[in-house]
């Protein structure tokens, strides 16, 4: 198998199945700025770019499948990755991409969408058809000129929490957990890291209501920064003058096997509204607080979308405060770290990889 993807998704593939081969293909690289304003003006200014490298990753499409044969391509979210006579799978769960010009722009946009995704055999949609994660994004009022299916949540875990109470801190503590999973594009990232840590400085010499484990989502060590990671060292990769905060834990990066129990243990996760971590965090039944990124427009949707639905929390990043999101975790311990999760049927995408193997190898099949 040949797997097509960026070089972070290649550094968490690697992880989890290392007799993979890989080729890596240049992300569209949009830079983000400090300021959400400038951010907006990057991403527009962006747009030329993005399109060379659709153009390119096409090219290059061509000329691999020319060369090794191809019998399936699906793309996740690349619109180059396209081929004439043969199917190709096209995986999006934003039909409609929201703007922040308001709703002509976004039908605008959305034209443009469906211009680029009629190239494709087939749409993935991962979301379910009613109700859904990713509301106006994934259920427009027009759909894509091509077959269109909702094939459910992607998500590395497998199974909901058991919410049986078996579940147990593999720190062996009985304190609530307020899990922090940074990720995104930066420089907002390193921002938000920032401010949680000068808060939990700030905090140093009280007692947390909780305990705080911070993912810094940049691949390499799995091992904790230090025991105690500001008297050792700062993240951001200045020298610490703090004293020790005996309930942080900070982890560079963990893999999907060590992520999980911290998961399924955490009272509360503290993250971006990306959409796989909202997949991910629907299919474990856990309760969030989200953080959008600024300027980003998907998570500035989301974020207050799944909040208005009452499955997460929602906050403006220049309004966090560390000291509420320990006293919400507390809250959700107290109230249970898992909720209801909504209804998902696993047959759907397991019936759509049948139909499309069945158009793209039949003689497998028989």
């Amino acid at each position: 198998m040949i797997v097509a993807c960026t070089g972070v998704q290649k550094a968490l593939l690697r992880e989890e199945f290392p007799s993979l081969s890989f080729i890596e293909l240049r992300g569209y690289e949009v830079r983000y700025d400090k300021n959400r304003a400038l951010t907006i003006l990057r991403l527009m200014s962006a747009i030329p770019k993005i399109l060379i490298r659709i153009k390119r990753e096409k090219a290059w499409l061509g000329h691999f499948a020319a060369r090794e044969g191809l019998d399936l391509v699906i793309s996740d979210n690349r619109y180059g990755l396209t081929l004439p006579g043969t199917p190709c799978v096209f995986i999006t769960h934003q039909l409609l991409i929201k703007t922040p010009f308001g709703s002509r722009a976004d039908r605008f946009l959305q034209s443009l969408n469906y211009r680029a995704i009629r190239h494709f055999s087939r749409c993935w949609v991962p979301d379910v058809a009613t109700g859904g994660l990713a509301g106006d994004l994934s259920h427009p009022e027009r759909m894509p000129p091509i077959p269109t299916r909702y094939i459910g949540w992607l998500s590395r875990f497998g199974a909901p929490a058991s919410g049986s109470g078996n579940d147990r801190d593999p720190a062996g503590s009985s304190a609530p957990l307020l899990l922090a999973l940074l990720s995104g594009p930066e420089p907002q990232r390193t921002l938000l890291e920032k401010d949680i840590l000068r808060q939990a400085q700030a905090m140093a010499g009280k007692a947390l209501a909780c305990r705080l484990v911070i993912v810094r989502g940049l691949p390499g060590s799995s091992e904790p920064l230090s025991s105690n990671p500001t008297a050792s060292r700062d993240p951001s990769g200045g020298s610490a003058s703090a004293s020790p905060i005996p309930w942080l834990t900070i982890y560079n990066h963990l893999p999907a096997k060590a992520l999980e129990p911290l998961l399924r243990v955490a009272s509360l996760v503290l993250a971006r509204p990306g959409y796989s971590t909202v997949m991910d965090l629907e299919r474990l039944g856990k309760r969030a607080l989200f953080i959008p990124t600024p300027g980003q427009s998907e998570q500035e949707y989301l974020g207050p979308y799944l909040a208005a639905k009452g499955w997460a929390a929602c906050v403006d990043q220049r309004a966090f405060s560390l000291t509420t999101a320990a006293e919400m975790a507390e809250m959700a311990e107290m109230a249970g770290s898992t909720r209801k999760r909504q209804a998902e049927d696993p047959a759907l995408l397991a019936a759509e990889i049948e139909y499309i193997l069945s158009q793209s190898c039949p003689p497998a099949l028989g």
